[in-house]
């Protein structure tokens, strides 16, 4: 796994590698590209692959949250050249002029993209943005420990053992909402309030609300069921299938209720040292091949339709409804968005948002007793 800078010079920006058909244009051999990204999100060779390619260095560096992102780069972009924000982040970042726009003729990859997964309502026109992965959120168990199959995000709340929830306080707060019949996406300060009244009702079988950390909970076997991403899960439940001393049966589901989907998101921030080598970076991670060993390798979903449409994506993965949803669960899907325009009182109406769902969660963080 890539958990630090990586700094590997090469002496050729026109090599081959085998089943990469992208090339890398000429002018970038020798420079450095900066990459912000989440852990764990590439193959064992994207990073090196594309170094080899184009003659370049990249360093590399990882952040466990969305918050941890966006907090960085409201301090000032200290050079990183792509981040790989949310969408719901993505449409705060926009919002708060954090983003370059992108110069599509740069992409010619952006064919390659599913048609489904462009001009979003977060990004209309992708004028911002390209897909790296897309999945879902829900619940992973140790179905060991748990004795039954989960089904429902009541079990979650209601189970007896221990359960750990991921630090995103708009997706925690997205299916409280939903459970209640309520709008997952609500500005509204009594419906916040009444899904925090819910949270801290029904979160005392919480251990922890820790970033994108929940799948390694799992797996220590310091909770048996965790609120994290798809693909954590699944990576869980791999590594697991190859270690013969594993004997723990990891299962994850999308409840029954419904749940989240998500698209994280290639970026150029306001403030990148090389814009031009960022979107030749962007279009060689929208490569067939590049995608296909990503998606792979970190068991997340492809964007890429050109990869699935050629048979690069494993089978097992393409298969499995946890990946790729039925047309019955994506219709209980939702986006978590961010909202635009202003209050009655004339105030912006995204930080006014995020104000009453930042207050609330910390409430609940104290009112359970987990942090």
């Amino acid at each position: 796994m890539l958990m630090a800078a990586l700094g590997v010079s090469v002496v050729s920006a026109q090599a081959s590698i085998e089943g990469i058909e992208w090339d890398c244009p000429a002018e970038f051999a020798g420079q450095t590209l900066n990459v912000y990204n989440w852990s764990t999100y590439v193959a064992p060779d994207t990073i090196s692959n594309f170094e080899t390619l184009c003659g370049v260095t990249v360093n590399y560096d990882v952040y466990g949250s969305n918050d941890e992102l966006q907090a960085r780069l409201r301090q000032g972009n200290p050079g990183f050249d792509i981040v790989v924000p949310t969408n719901d982040t993505l449409a705060s970042m926009i919002a708060e002029g954090l983003l370059e726009p992108l110069d599509h003729s740069l992409i010619p990859n952006m064919a390659n993209v599913s048609p489904g997964l462009l001009d979003t309502v977060f990004d209309p026109g992708n004028v911002y943005s390209m897909p790296y992965q897309w999945g879902t959120m829900g619940i992973g168990y140790n179905y060991s420990n748990v004795g039954e199959e989960v089904t429902s995000w009541q079990q979650f709340f209601e189970y007896g053992g221990t359960v750990a929830w991921i630090e995103d306080k708009r997706a925690v707060f997205a299916i409280a909402l939903k459970m209640l019949g309520l709008n997952p996406n609500t500005t509204d300060q009594a419906e916040i309030d009444v899904a925090k009244a819910f949270l801290i009702e029904n979160g005392s079988n919480v251990i922890s609300i820790a970033p994108d950390d929940g799948q390694e909970q799992l797996a220590r076997g310091e909770a048996d069921m965790v609120f994290e991403w798809s693909g954590d899960i699944l990576q869980v439940i791999a590594q697991c299938a190859e270690d013969p001393a594993c004997t723990s049966d990891f299962r994850y589901v999308i409840p029954e209720e419904g749940s989240i989907a998500w698209i994280d998101n290639m970026a150029i921030p306001v403030g990148a040292l090389n814009p031009g080598l960022a979107h030749a970076f962007i279009d060689y991670i929208l490569d067939p091949k590049v995608g296909a060993d990503i998606s792979n390798f970190t068991a997340f979903s492809s964007p890429n339709q050109a990869a699935i449409d050629a048979g690069l994506i494993d089978e097992v993965l393409l298969n499995d409804p946890a990946l790729y949803p039925g047309e019955v669960q994506m219709e209980n899907l939702v986006f978590v968005l961010t909202p635009t325009g202003t209050t009655e009182d004339g105030q912006d109406l995204m930080a006014v948002t995020e104000q009453r769902y930042g207050d609330a969660w910390d409430e609940i963080k104290i009112g359970i007793g987990a942090s």
